[in-house]
């Protein structure tokens, strides 16, 4: 009779733990997929196949396309450990600070989440144009850094009046992936350098803007 109200405590199921155990593998096996995928992209592997990642993760390729139905799904679970990795290195930085503070330390939080970025979005540029998961990713991204702009920024945005919507997308390409890689791959810039460039940037569009009449 004990075993039966344990197994009825547990949902029918008498064998909890081997459930569990099951799941915990299934997810170290997940993890381990992604981190591989992850980390082949990190290091120049811009178009790792299903072999390499199923190597590097040490799983068959079998067990990888059971975990993961498609590429897509993939590639959202790589975004969501890059997008983990981001908030790791982040910090908020305080609305109250004087303008010109304000501009060095979110060019330089920019410079260093776009340095995380790169190389996946490197990576997705070659296949962007095929991938609704890639273009969604991208979007999001954008629209976090459109949000983290609007609020670090939200008296010089007010000031451009009519220009607002503009001088916001003015800010938006120059501190987001379009901007970054423009300095560091065509123009190879050091990081140093890029951001530099970026701040200049930046301080140019918001005091022009708040000096030109709307």
């Amino acid at each position: 009779m004990a075993d039966s109200h344990t197994a009825l405590a547990n949902g029918g199921n008498s064998t909890p733990g081997r459930v569990d155990g099951r799941t915990a593998r299934a997810e170290r096996t997940r993890r381990a997929i992604v981190e591989a995928h992850y980390a082949l992209i990190s290091e120049g592997d811009l178009k790792p196949t299903g072999e390499r990642i199923a190597d590097r993760a040490g799983v068959s390729l079998r067990a990888l396309w059971t975990n993961f139905k498609d590429l897509e799904t993939l590639f959202a679970a790589t975004d969501a450990l890059l997008v983990s990795r981001q908030e790791a290195a982040w910090t908020e930085i305080s609305p109250a600070l004087p303008f010109t503070t304000r501009v060095d330390e979110f060019c330089r939080q920019r410079a260093r989440m776009l340095e995380i970025v790169a190389p996946l979005a490197r990576a997705a540029t070659i296949k962007q144009p095929f991938s609704a998961q890639l273009r969604d990713n991208r979007k999001r991204h954008i629209a976090r850094v459109r949000t983290e702009i609007e609020a670090l920024f939200a008296h010089e945005l007010a000031a451009a009046g009519a220009g607002r919507a503009q001088l916001l997308d003015a800010l938006s390409v120059t501190t987001t992936w379009a901007g970054w890689s423009l300095l560091r791959d065509e123009l190879a810039l050091s990081t140093d350098e890029a951001r530099a460039t970026m701040s200049r940037t930046v301080t140019a569009l918001l005091v022009t803007a708040m000096a030109t009449p709307m």
